[in-house]
């Protein structure tokens, strides 16, 4: 039902969040999926693997439950999706590698799963940040306390996997841990979803930073304008995000800038003033940082020194954001696109050259490109399955054996298919599963426990695309020399082979296509 994914670049703070999921009392995960982001170390020119991972804090049972995978090193965006994309549970449940979970966060997990209405999308952990109860907390501290309210953080929040695919999953175009929780709560939302708050509970212990760190935060400017893009300019409203004293920095930048053009024009007493409101914005900034925390001599020093970086930093990061905004608005290869929950293959024409009732497992050859098709969309994150006629059993000209050994033939050349569905009726039987009929259609998208309308069928003649529509489903022709002119021209979708065909399902025109088909 369920399936952990934890990205991680191991920190050490990853086996205290292993030995808190072995010792969580509740029904285990199906898998638990660990994303390795770290990227490739060089020695020289020589790439050298990555020591593994530290998986001793985890139980013999736990350990057999987990997949290790390689992520891109492009930021936890990626890496959240390559573990959900390789997982086929209906839920999957994403903790970042700096968490502690609860004693009984497994089966708090569960009971917050149990029963959800279908308009609900996510489920939201508790997210507690415990500070040292023997004095105030530093401003990092603070910083980090500020998740206990923060929505939809994804420290801790479980998605519907058939949500995630149709949402598009995480925009990778957000390379950090920042903003990429709520773009993609923002856009469920957006899909009339809702996300709930679940009872679970999870630690967010303050992790050592240096004294600089709150400088190098100032990077989450630039996606904040991508943000603005991408959602509108209201987006903090419907997030519940505070806005932040970016308007403020951005006043001492123009102040510290007067003043230099002042005293370069030689008028210094202009130039006073604005350095004065320059000195006045900075020291208010600094207590306003100073005034909660322990007012140790080294706090006091870390906030003077980066109150005065920081509202340069903020519009430094907030002018490469704007400078880098079409480039990644173009960036179609990384930004989010709803992907159907299941491609549903026909066999002879489609996948393998179409052998008149072929009952000969070496007589199998594969449609060029097809495995690779079928990889890309694997890869993405799409489940992958076979409906195919074969009146060849009803005809008496060979046996259901038959047929199983040349699908196994046929899976071995293209990749995994599953489930694989055959009618074996004749034509005049008028049977419910033979195409152009439903039921395979039907009984593919209960087998993948998914709707018939996030399905794709493609396939090579017009039985394939009638049998679609009269589901539900989506349809991409693949015509063949075999194809009837009339049965492409009635095609709401019309690929020349299986490479562009999968590439308008992860472009998004399949979807398109559907809403432009005949009833």
């Amino acid at each position: 039902m369920v399936d952990v994914v934890v990205p991680t670049i191991a920190r050490g703070s990853l086996s205290e969040l292993l030995a808190s999921l072995a010792r969580a009392r509740g029904p285990r995960p199906g898998r638990l999926i660990v994303v390795d982001d770290r990227p490739a170390r060089r020695a020289g020119e020589t790439l050298v693997p990555n020591a593994p991972l530290d998986l001793r804090a985890l139980d013999d049972d736990f350990r057999a439950r987990t997949t290790v995978l390689a992520g891109q090193a492009a930021g936890p965006a990626a890496a959240r999706n390559t573990g959900w994309r390789a997982s086929r549970a209906r839920w999957i449940a994403f903790l970042d590698d700096d968490v502690v979970v609860g004693p009984e966060w497994l089966a708090e997990l569960a009971r917050d799963l149990h029963d959800l209405a279908p308009d609900v999308a996510g489920s939201q952990g508790i997210v507690t940040v415990p500070l040292p109860p023997h004095r105030r907390a530093t401003d990092w501290e603070r910083n980090v306390a500020g998740l206990q309210g923060a929505r939809w953080i994804t420290a801790d929040c479980a998605y519907r996997r058939a949500d995630l695919l149709a949402a598009g999953g995480f925009d990778e175009r957000f390379r950090r841990a920042y903003r990429e929780d709520a773009d993609l709560a923002l856009r469920l939302v957006a899909r009339g979803k809702r996300i709930a708050s679940g009872t679970r509970r999870t630690a967010h212990p303050v992790r050592p930073a240096s004294w600089a760190v709150s400088v190098r935060l100032q990077a989450g400017n630039a996606d904040d304008v991508l943000m603005d893009a991408v959602h509108g300019r209201d987006w903090r409203a419907r997030a519940a995000a505070p806005r932040g004293a970016y308007r403020s920095h951005a006043q001492t930048v123009a102040a510290a800038a007067f003043a230099l053009a002042a005293f370069a024009a030689r008028k210094p007493r202009l130039g006073a003033l604005f350095a004065a409101v320059w000195a006045a914005q900075t020291a208010r900034f600094a207590w306003r940082r100073i005034a909660p925390g322990p007012r140790t001599a080294r706090e006091i020093g870390a906030m003077l020194a980066t109150s005065a970086a920081i509202p340069f930093a903020a519009v430094y990061h907030r002018a490469r954001g704007r400078a880098r905004l079409r480039a990644l608005l173009n960036d179609a290869a990384r930004a989010p696109h709803p992907l159907p929950a299941a491609v549903l293959f026909d066999r002879d024409g489609t996948l393998v050259a179409d052998v008149p009732h072929n009952a000969d497992p070496a007589r199998v050859v594969p449609m060029p490109g097809a495995r690779a098709a079928l990889d890309r969309l694997r890869a993405a994150g799409v489940a992958t399955a076979m409906i195919s006629n074969q009146s060849g059993v009803g005809l008496g000209l060979f046996t259901r054996e038959d047929v199983d050994a040349v699908n196994a033939r046929v899976a071995a050349a293209v990749g995994t298919l599953e489930p694989v569905l055959v009618c074996t009726h004749l034509p005049e039987e008028r049977c419910f599963c033979r195409k152009p009929a439903p039921g395979l259609v039907h009984d593919a998208a209960r087998a993948l426990g998914v709707a018939p309308r996030d399905c794709v069928v493609i396939g090579d003649i017009g039985a394939d695309v009638e049998a679609a529509q009269a589901a539900g489903a989506r349809a991409i022709l693949v015509p063949t020399p075999v194809t009837r002119a009339e049965e492409i021209g009635a095609a709401p979708l019309v690929a020349r082979d299986l490479h562009e065909a999968v590439n308008y399902i992860l472009t998004d025109r399949a979807a398109s296509a559907h809403h432009e088909a005949p009833p």
